[in-house]
């Protein structure tokens, strides 16, 4: 095969990613859009020595898992992979690729992996929005339209959206998105007026020089309470001032309006200062019988529904005890510390983050719980070396584990091993490294996996969250 060639494949399943998968003879294609069931004319877009990737020309044959998506930017946003498959078959899909993950790469076989627990609203979902400002991505059929028969640039490239994947100096212009909500994209609307009609420079990652760089928008599912956070490279009292007047004008719902102000280079939505223009500066969202003060920087899950489950999940798998004391490992804002703590004598968050920590004592004052306490410092030197607050805490009785994509630590999995808690609750957002971490736990201690409960946090894209219980063979 050479690029270019044109062929007609089967596509047999997804990556997690989104991508289809064919093979032509022993040869893996991948295909972006592909959807498992369709029979589709594609041509071949790069060769690699172990797999070709390819785009579609033309569908053949629908797999009955095929929809429309929704979004009129679908297939040029990286934001929602799946919108063109069946919310159904996307939730078989996820529970397949935790299973796969468990067989494949943990080495298990016969484990028991549960229906997902799909999100009764698979749209208009996310809590939290970040949109970049930036030079706005012409698809290549809109430049030529826009070029034909004149030598000029295009007249506008002012944007306010998403980043193209793997274009982080071009952002998709939107005007609609089906992640947040109606009042999320008024409000995008209304910046992108607001900022082009006062000229506003766009921070330029390769002068480093001006103004706009990123929107973030928070929105409880539960108290109403809404925060605009536009985050810029300077401070701008006037702009700031009329933005705020405008957007309360215009969208009422709005309870605070913020502006984080950094000098970093890098490209993220957090500021080293902070002004409130408007409102207490934070919004409050519950996740079940707990209330929790959300700043512009905190972090917080971004399905605030979904979330409710996927701890509920992480506390059935425990099987909580009235006598149990619990370590919550990589805590972060305390959240499943506390969704634990009414049911146990005691819960122990451990986290890096200092600011998170803070952020958890301050949310178990806010609800009232006096059996919660976090301690900062990085958990690989907090279960090895740096050990004195375990010499002031039980012994835990369970652990939950709840680590970054990149899993744990070799040295987190052996100090666990050695602690030897009855049970093990690993909450994970990435179940490749969550097998090999069980799989590693697994070969140095007798623990033994019980069932797995996928929940879908991200609808629409190719992410899955799982809750895997271990339990200690004694004897």
């Amino acid at each position: 095969m050479k690029r270019g060639d044109e062929l007609t494949v089967e596509i047999e399943s997804l990556t997690p990613e989104g991508a289809g998968v064919a093979r032509v003879d022993s040869m893996v294609m991948f295909v972006r859009d592909g959807v498992h069931g369709d029979r589709v004319r594609v041509r071949v877009a790069r060769v690699r020595k172990n797999f070709v990737e390819s785009v579609i020309l033309d569908v053949l044959e629908p797999s009955a898992s095929r929809v429309v998506p929704r979004c009129p930017y679908f297939g040029e946003c990286g934001g929602c992979r799946l919108q063109h498959v069946d919310y159904g078959a996307q939730a078989e899909f996820k529970r397949r690729h935790v299973l796969d993950a468990l067989e494949r790469i943990g080495g298990f076989r016969g484990i028991e992996v549960r229906p997902t627990i799909a999100a009764e609203s698979p749209y208009l979902y996310r809590n939290k929005m970040e949109f970049s400002f930036g030079e706005r991505w012409l698809a290549k059929e809109e430049l030529e339209r826009q070029m034909m028969g004149r030598n000029e640039a295009p007249a506008d490239r002012f944007a306010v959206g998403l980043h193209i994947p793997g274009r982080f100096d071009k952002v998709l212009d939107i005007e609609e998105c089906w992640l947040q909500s109606e009042a999320s994209v008024r409000i995008v609307n209304e910046v992108r007026a607001f900022c082009r009609g006062r000229s506003l420079p766009i921070y330029s990652t390769r002068t480093h020089t001006g103004y706009l760089r990123h929107l973030a928008i928070r929105q409880s599912a539960r108290t109403g309470d809404l925060m605009v956070n536009l985050v810029t490279s300077d401070e701008r009292p006037e702009v700031m001032q009329a933005l705020t007047d405008h957007l309360r004008t215009v969208e009422p719902s709005i309870t605070t309006v913020v502006n984080n102000i950094t000098a970093r280079k890098s490209q993220v939505a957090f500021g080293e200062t902070e002004t409130v223009y408007f409102g207490p500066g934070y919004i409050t969202e519950t996740l079940g019988a707990r209330r929790y003060r959300v700043s512009a920087n905190s972090f917080f899950q971004t399905n605030t529904a979904q979330a409710e489950r996927l701890y509920d999940a992480a506390r059935e798998a425990a099987e909580l005890r009235r006598e149990d004391v619990v370590y919550d490992l990589y805590s972060g804002t305390g959240t499943i510390a506390l969704h634990l703590a009414g049911a146990v004598e005691r819960v122990v968050g451990v986290e890096a983050i200092e600011a998170a920590v803070e952020d958890a004592r301050r949310n178990a004052e806010l609800n009232g719980v006096a059996n919660c306490e976090f301690v900062v410092g990085d958990l690989k030197d907090r279960l090895t070396r740096d050990t004195g607050w375990m010499r002031s805490q039980p012994a835990p009785s369970v652990v939950v584990l709840d680590p970054p994509r990149a899993g744990c630590h070799e040295g987190v999995l052996i100090a666990l091993a050695r602690l030897g808690p009855d049970r093990i609750v690993y909450v994970s957002c990435n179940p490749a490294t969550q097998a090999r971490d069980v799989q590693k736990l697994c070969s140095i201690a007798p623990y033994v996996p019980g069932a797995a409960q996928p929940v879908d946090m991200f609808p629409q894209t190719g992410h899955i969250e799982n809750v895997l219980q271990l339990r200690l063979r004694r004897g």
